[in-house]
């Protein structure tokens, strides 16, 4: 990465919101409602920066949305930042995000309400889980603007959907519903638009009471999953199984269950 990646500092006020609540969960909101979230340099910055905060206060679980009528519409082209001088802290700090989300130890969960294109599209893809109301939108327009795809997405994608449906989407950016993008294995869940704060507040706060050690070491064995050797797979999971047993968490988890 280069050394200039995370050199974009937030230029527009709160760009980002970040909110800790009492449950352990960070709830990070994208507030450019005005251009809906589209992406910015400010934009990047401010979740970084959240997923870091996250991370260092302790959270459990992370909620990534947007304010407005969507969640995020893909880069500001109005803006074009990422046709001058800018365009390779643009295109890093694209890289970070989903390196932050990825690393982050708990659950990203992304509530995606009317557009998620390009950009907004990847955050969803680099989440752990994804809720979506039923109007949502999503799509990749990055090849018709002269533009290719970050996010990692040329990798998850393909893991997810296959390399057919991955090269359909990419090359000639349909955009698709909701419950095409359940079906294709992209959602977790589909919702009416009045109940998607509701349903993803409570399945925060499910995952954010269970152990965290090992929802974290659960996370990691399944992002490894695709890279490893089976063998190299069962080993890991002999290492996380006994680690999670270890854990104070896990050992408080288990006495409940028993009713102890």
């Amino acid at each position: 990465m280069s050394d200039s990646a995370l050199d974009l500092e937030p230029v527009e006020a709160e760009a980002v919101l970040y909110s800790l609540d009492d449950s352990g969960v960070a709830w990070v909101s994208l507030n450019r409602p005005h251009r809906l979230n589209a992406i910015n340099s400010s934009l990047i910055a401010g979740l970084v920066s959240s997923l870091a905060r996250a991370g260092s206060e302790g959270a459990g679980v992370v909620v990534l949305q947007g304010n407005g009528r969507a969640f995020c519409s893909g880069h500001d082209l109005q803006e074009d930042e990422l046709s001058g001088v800018r365009a390779e802290q643009i295109a890093q700090g694209l890289q970070e995000v989903t390196r932050r989300m990825r690393a982050f130890p708990g659950p990203v969960v992304s509530a995606v309400h009317g557009y998620a294109l390009g950009g907004g599209f990847e955050f969803a893809l680099a989440s752990d889980l994804v809720v979506a109301a039923r109007s949502a939108r999503f799509g990749f327009p990055e090849v018709a603007v002269g533009l290719t795809v970050t996010g990692g997405v040329t990798k998850l994608l393909p893991q997810l959907v296959g390399p057919m449906r991955a090269k359909r989407l990419l090359l000639l950016g349909e955009m698709i519903n909701a419950e095409e993008a359940y079906s294709l294995g992209l959602l977790t869940s589909v919702c009416e638009s009045e109940e998607l704060e509701e349903r993803c507040e409570l399945l925060a706060k499910e995952l954010a009471a269970k152990p965290r050690s090992s929802m974290a070491l659960t996370k990691q064995a399944l992002d490894a999953g695709p890279d490893n050797f089976l063998e190299d797979q069962l080993e890991l999971e002999v290492e996380h199984l006994l680690r999670a047993a270890k854990s104070s968490d896990a050992s408080m988890a288990r006495d409940k269950f028993r009713g102890r």
